[in-house]
């Protein structure tokens, strides 16, 4: 399985406007294949929102684009003229010991998505042992996902996060640096590092 993620700059003040379109034009999307998550920044780069996608593999991926394109419901892409600043997508795919996406959530009203960049060539060793670690991370609570880029923008690890509230973040951190299950050690850092706090959307399966 891959995973698309699709990152929207907003014009500010048109995030709940362009969310409300999508809801009404998901009703028609998710006849083709489902949405994974949708969330807005709430700390972080502002005025994003951010949407991924499950697909079998690039060629479902094609498939399913030109399909619901054709839908004759029209409502598909939202049309929100003049909101969308840039848009940009990544493939990704997930970490070996991920569980892949298979359906809603009910994780929490908080997601923080961790993105690291790694000198080119050293992202395969590090992957694995983020792998490795998942299961000990999630015996605290559950873990989204971890991703590699492969397609779009290279050399980067997306981790996805969810917590209740900002206050079971809190209780959550302090937990499993106690265990010391997270985060795992590697012989390699990142170069670069952003972190984004997203609240779902009201459309979104991940909560």
């Amino acid at each position: 399985m891959i995973y698309e993620m699709r990152r929207y700059v907003l014009q500010p003040g048109r995030v709940a406007e362009w969310e409300k379109a999508f809801g009404d034009g998901y009703q028609t999307r998710a006849k083709y294949s489902q949405l994974g998550g949708l969330w807005h920044t709430e700390i972080g780069p502002l005025n994003e929102v951010i949407h991924i996608w499950p697909y079998e593999n690039l060629q479902h991926r094609a498939e399913v684009r030109a399909e619901s394109a054709k839908d004759p419901a029209g409502n598909w892409p939202p049309s929100v003229p003049g909101a969308i600043v840039t848009m940009e997508t990544d493939i990704l795919d997930p970490v070996k010991g991920m569980t892949d996406w298979s359906g809603p959530q009910q994780w929490g009203n908080l997601y923080e998505m961790r993105q690291y960049t790694y000198a080119p060539g050293t992202l395969g060793k590090v992957a694995p042992a983020f792998g490795e670690a998942i299961a000990g991370r999630a015996e605290i609570y559950p873990v989204a996902g971890i991703f590699t880029s492969t397609l779009g923008n290279l050399n980067r690890m997306i981790q996805l996060f969810p917590f209740k509230d900002w206050a079971h973040r809190d209780e959550v951190r302090t937990e499993f640096r106690k265990t010391g299950v997270w985060p795992p050690h590697t012989d390699a850092s990142p170069v670069a590092q952003l972190v984004r706090h997203m609240i779902p959307a009201d459309c979104s399966p991940l909560h």
